[in-house]
């Protein structure tokens, strides 16, 4: 079997410090964890960038659209899912606003609450980009089986579970 580079930087701390060998296992799960995320991070911004979009608008975009009618959340909502800071989430609701994705719309029952709203362009546009994105992600995986993908998927919901990542998330991200 061909070597990737973990396999590598593993095989030169074996030589250079022997007695760390059997304390670097973790190295083979979680650096290949951060190569493959930096790997999926560029594409997957390349392929919003292919749409007019950044991967964080897409993001407010896939979670409006999953919310259901009327396609619509508080900014507080998003900030959970995106794991950014109200800030950030401020800035692409700005972003997609000024593009016509969506709307700021105040709250029927409670005037001071604001809701984030799906346009039509936006729905479509988001619609569109989906189809690809899955596409997109089923040829990252093309190298693995379903039945190896299903496996790898609850290794790595266990651990997202072991370390307080859990579905309390009101509006998990597009990813």
């Amino acid at each position: 079997m061909e070597k990737d580079t973990v396999a590598t930087f593993i095989g030169q701390w074996q030589t250079e410090r022997p007695d760390l060998a059997e304390e670097l296992w973790p190295v083979e799960v979680l650096a290949r964890i951060q190569r493959m995320t930096r790997i999926i991070d560029k594409q997957l911004k390349a392929f919003m960038a292919g749409h007019g979009l950044e991967v964080g608008e897409f993001d407010v975009l896939a979670s409006l659209r999953r919310s259901g009618p009327p396609y619509a959340l508080t900014a507080g909502a998003l900030v959970p899912a995106a794991m950014v800071t109200s800030g950030a989430i401020t800035n692409r609701i700005d972003r997609l606003e000024a593009k016509g994705l969506v709307e700021r719309v105040r709250d029927d029952v409670d005037r001071r609450s604001v809701r984030i709203r799906l346009t039509e362009p936006g729905r479509a546009l988001c619609e569109s980009v989906m189809e690809g994105h899955l596409k997109h992600y089923a040829e990252l995986l093309a190298p693995l089986d379903r039945a190896t993908s299903s496996a790898v998927a609850e290794a790595l919901q266990t651990l997202l579970l072991a370390h307080g990542d859990t579905a309390a998330d009101p509006a998990p991200t597009s990813s």
